[in-house]
């Protein structure tokens, strides 16, 4: 589910009470503008939208202090729960940091299927409806709606097998405006990118920003060469849509978010010092600065500054 959060988890819905408190179900403070789309809105907004990120067994107190001491942010648990619908067990943690949302698992079972591979827990104003929704615009529900102690879940794949998790509580969190919008990185073959863009932005409510056929392939480690990239929009933040062939180096398509910083310089060396390791740059490409860095855990993100 969402962030992690299942039965048992009394503590944690303790905490989490304490620091929520109603919100709209209209676009939140930080989500960008969209235009509106063919359905009523359902995203809440960037802030409520946590990347899952899955640590190696025994790693999440050491990527949760590497990811604090790199970009600040405070915490929420860790606590031990069932955060699906069959029986499993994982400590669970909630990082609200500047740059992003992050819902962290380090499972002391094995992991139920489809679980650990849907990027994304979206908050949504209506749980029904967007499933609803998802079907209606080409997706399809891989996890049928299910009941947490604080709310409910499911999960969708939408075409390209790009998977994302939808929630809703009982009670509208409340977490703080981002500083940046992180960027959700999916990579796609040019069979599957048009069924994907129209399912995608029907059922975001979003639009495309830029679509750059020959961008510099020194961002995605091919230097010399040319790819497409997709940049698009919508309430549920900002995605770049990288199109190639499958010719990646390692770690390109092993990321799931791209974070923006002011100063990417200084945030490699807070990175390095907290325990991470920088696996490729800093290149500079169409006005960014970007690398590639993998925290304790395993966990690979995009850092980038710029445009």
């Amino acid at each position: 589910m969402k962030h992690g959060f299942g039965r048992r988890m009394a503590p944690l819905a303790v905490a989490l009470a304490a620091l929520t408190a109603v919100v709209t179900t209209s676009a939140a403070q930080g989500a960008p503008s969209t235009p509106a789309g063919s359905h009523p809105q359902l995203a809440v907004g960037p802030q409520y939208d946590t990347t899952h990120v899955y640590v190696a067994p025994g790693t999440e107190q050491a990527f949760v202090r590497s990811w604090t001491s790199t970009f600040g942010g405070t915490t929420l648990g860790p606590v031990s729960t069932q955060v699906t619908p069959a029986p499993s067990r994982t400590l669970s943690e909630l990082i609200l940091s500047p740059v992003g949302t992050l819902s962290v698992f380090d499972y002391t079972t094995p992991v139920p299927s489809p679980f650990g591979a849907e990027r994304t827990g979206w908050l949504v104003s209506d749980l029904d409806r967007a499933v609803r929704t998802a079907r209606a615009d080409g997706a399809s529900v891989t996890v049928a709606p299910f009941a947490d102690p604080i709310g409910r879940d499911a999960v969708i794949q939408f075409p390209g097998g790009i998977n994302a998790q939808l929630y809703v509580h009982d009670t509208a969190p409340s977490y703080p405006a981002l500083a940046s919008v992180p960027e959700n990185r999916l990579y796609l073959s040019p069979d599957a990118v048009g069924d994907f863009l129209h399912s995608y932005l029907s059922f975001t409510g979003g639009r495309i920003t830029s679509d750059d056929r020959r961008a510099d392939g020194a961002a995605i480690g091919l230097p010399g060469t040319g790819y497409r990239l997709i940049r698009l929009t919508s309430g549920f933040g900002t995605t770049a849509v990288t199109v190639t062939d499958g010719h990646l180096p390692y770690p390109f398509g092993r990321e799931l978010t791209g974070y923006g910083v002011s100063e990417l310089g200084a945030t490699l060396d807070r990175a390095k010092a907290a325990g991470a390791s920088v696996l490729w740059g800093p290149v500079t490409t169409g006005g960014r600065e970007s690398a590639m860095v993998q925290f304790p855990g395993g966990y690979v993100a995009e850092l980038h500054s710029g445009r």
